[in-house]
């Protein structure tokens, strides 16, 4: 086995029951999640557990409550002996995951700041975003700037011409984000050009500029928290790029919620430094599915209930063995 890193899902991975299987099978799931619910003054375990499902389903509650689930399943993962990874990444949220099993953050700190963040984005402007299928990045960037410019010359402003690509999820499924009626715009000109749209259930333009009053309030919440030196190399969203040192990952975790998500570069850069095995610990498998798009060589795993996390540990000590 060459290089291995551990990846955290972000929001749209949450499943009603997810954790449970863990929780009832090892006392360090017990003890992550009776942790989380103190930090978090609420029972974030209850709604993983037994939803209901709307509920699930708002930001205000999906952020924490993935997180908890995630943060239970590499403490179960770590139990086993599951090897420590070269590197860590998140999915939007699943980068505070990543921060805080890299010891960056502490689990209270974590669990406050994710709060923070699912309340600010369930209460940011109106917003839009939607996938989009079938479309490279470079002409879908292009044609978000042609509306955009095309919105301004009719006289928008502020952020009504607003449209951009917000997440590059592989190389041809992207997310864009931005004013409803720019998003609009764009997605009746994606199916012209040939492109597919899937509309996201989300009321938000998440990643982008219309998120720049709760940025700023969030990244005045981060100055107050110490931030540690990094256990494992941790690749952030903004850029792609790794870091240990504390005030480089606090910097770009400030910039994170009005900037993309740049989830296939994160993925290559991984693989060009020797990740050949990719274990996602959280719930569901939504980024082994982009993984698999984005570079089919590489091994992945997951770890979400009990068997997974057995069949893992398993197949990752044998592949340890020379």
């Amino acid at each position: 086995m060459g290089k291995l890193a551990c990846v955290f899902p972000g929001q749209g991975s949450q499943s009603v029951g997810m954790g449970q299987s863990l929780y009832q099978a090892m006392p360090e799931a017990k003890e992550a999640f009776a942790a989380i619910d103190e930090a978090a003054g609420r029972s974030l375990s209850t709604l993983c557990f037994e939803g209901p499902e709307a509920e699930l389903k708002r930001t205000i509650n999906t952020q924490p409550t993935i997180l908890a689930a995630s943060l239970a399943a590499f403490a179960c993962y770590e139990k086993l002996g599951g090897p420590k990874p070269d590197y860590v990444a998140g999915h939007s949220l699943g980068e505070f995951t990543a921060l805080c099993v890299a010891s960056v953050l502490s689990l209270k700190d974590t669990v406050k700041l994710v709060e923070k963040r699912a309340s600010l984005m369930e209460s940011c402007p109106k917003g839009a975003m939607t996938a989009v299928l079938g479309m490279d990045c470079d002409k879908l960037e292009a044609l978000c700037l042609e509306v955009s410019q095309s919105l301004q010359a009719e006289g928008k402003t502020g952020t009504d011409h607003v449209v951009l690509v917000a997440n590059f999820n592989t190389r041809d499924q992207l997310v864009i984000s931005g004013n409803p009626d720019a998003v609009a715009r764009a997605g009746a000109l994606i199916k012209e050009r040939g492109g597919k749209l899937i509309p996201l259930p989300v009321g938000g333009a998440f990643h982008s500029p219309l998120m720049s009053g709760a940025a700023k309030e969030f990244a005045a919440a981060l100055k107050e928290l110490p931030f540690g030196q990094a256990k494992y190399q941790v690749v952030q969203n903004f850029d792609a790029k790794p870091s240990q040192e504390p005030e480089v990952l606090k910097e770009k975790l400030a910039r994170q919620m009005e900037s993309a998500v740049r989830w296939t570069a994160t993925v290559d850069f991984m693989a060009a430094n020797g990740v050949d095995t990719i274990v996602e610990i959280g719930p569901g498998k939504v980024l082994t599915g982009l993984v698999k798009k984005i570079d089919r060589s590489i091994k992945f795993f997951n770890v979400f209930d009990e068997a997974s996390l057995k069949e893992t540990i398993a197949a990752l000590t044998t592949a340890a063995v020379p």
